[in-house]
């Protein structure tokens, strides 16, 4: 900005500059040539004209002196008021710029580059706003799903242990169903604060990776194992086409979060009786992890927005099916935090996520 006002206090001196020179030189010229004009002339005393110009040369000193210095001044004048207008112009804009909207802020021509400036401003402005507005309006969001996902657990949790309470002659393998049942809300009502807990971590601090050299086969294979209580639950196999001593460097606590995620998502979403293939290629310069599970399509109108905060492929939030609908969104953040990139597709009946990593120089 600086540099643009040193440009146009420049352009405006000079013109100052160059007007009053013409002036200084131009008008003892105009003079000069009328008067040459008037003398080559022969003229009459009826004439109006020659006794005009006969009484104005009584006072020529007078009358040119004037002129001269009137003419100095209003050119003095004229460009000492030029920034002044300026200034109210920029005002003015600065003004709109305060309250911006979508109609872009015109200004003089000779401020077409403090225009372009002010403009960037304002566009800047207009999308910090929509970013405050979203921010805003995802808070409410979190409050919102916080209230809601919360309440559900912790209404059972509370009926099943009021139930025990007020029925002391309870059978004891009723006692230990709804027991069992206060015990599972436990920790579903543990899961979903774990969960608020993570994803308000990742959006109010920096993340720092603490990278180390790991072994990605062996961190998948393990992960894939303890998901067999699971697996079995559903009639799920895992197929699994992961080559042996994959190293790479990279936060392995936060990896293993990302794949926990992927994986659980495909189990949850998994028709029965199928299997689930997890396959990693080790590529010259990128790790390709893919996790394929069979499912119903999934429409292109919701896998845009997949990845998503508290956004579920299952509407219904008491679902057993789903989470917050957090999990997703935290390892997109996390592969991109690590320089890489996620993908999803579907199509009869398949869902395909994608992960890419860059190879470490």
């Amino acid at each position: 900005m600086n540099k643009t006002k040193n440009q146009i206090g420049n352009q405006i001196v000079l013109r100052y500059v160059i007007t009053l020179a013409l002036f200084l030189v131009g008008f003892p010229a105009v003079v000069i040539m009328t008067i040459t004009l008037a003398s080559s002339r022969v003229w009459h005393n009826s004439d109006p004209l020659y006794q005009l110009l006969r009484g104005m040369l009584d006072y020529f000193a007078i009358i040119v002196g004037t002129v001269y210095v009137g003419g100095i001044v209003g050119i003095t004048a004229y460009y000492l008021n030029k920034p002044i207008r300026y200034l109210n112009e920029i005002i003015q804009a600065a003004r709109d710029i305060a309250n911006p909207s979508d109609e872009a802020i015109r200004l003089s021509k000779n401020l077409k580059s403090v225009e372009d400036e002010l403009n960037l401003v304002r566009e800047q402005t207009l999308r910090s706003a929509i970013v405050a507005k979203d921010a805003e309006k995802r808070k409410n969001d979190l409050v919102i799903y916080l209230a809601h996902d919360l309440k559900t657990p912790l209404t059972s949790i509370i009926g099943y242990l009021t139930l025990l309470q007020d029925e002391p002659d309870i059978s004891t393998e009723m006692r230990a169903r709804y027991t069992n049942i206060a015990l599972n809300k436990a920790e579903r009502l543990e899961y979903l604060v774990n969960e608020f807990f993570e994803i308000t971590r990742f959006n109010l601090t920096t993340q720092i990776l603490q990278k180390e050299n790991t072994n990605i086969s062996v961190m998948l294979q393990q992960i894939a194992y303890e998901f067999t209580p699971i697996l079995l639950e559903k009639n799920l196999e895992f197929d699994l086409d992961i080559p042996n001593d994959i190293y790479y460097v990279c936060d392995s606590n936060k990896l293993e979060r990302v794949f926990d995620n992927l994986i659980r998502n495909a189990i949850n979403y998994s028709f029965e009786n199928t299997k689930i293939l997890l396959s990693i290629k080790n590529n010259d310069d990128n790790l390709e992890f893919k996790i394929t599970n069979s499912g119903k399509t999934i429409p292109p109108e919701i896998l845009c927005r997949i990845f998503e905060q508290f956004f579920r492929l299952d509407n219904s939030r008491q679902s057993s099916t789903g989470g917050t609908g957090l999990g997703l969104a935290i390892a997109k953040e996390i592969i991109e935090l690590h320089g890489g990139n996620i993908m999803v597709e579907s199509e009869n009946e398949k869902i395909q996520f994608v992960v890419i990593f860059p190879k470490m120089a």
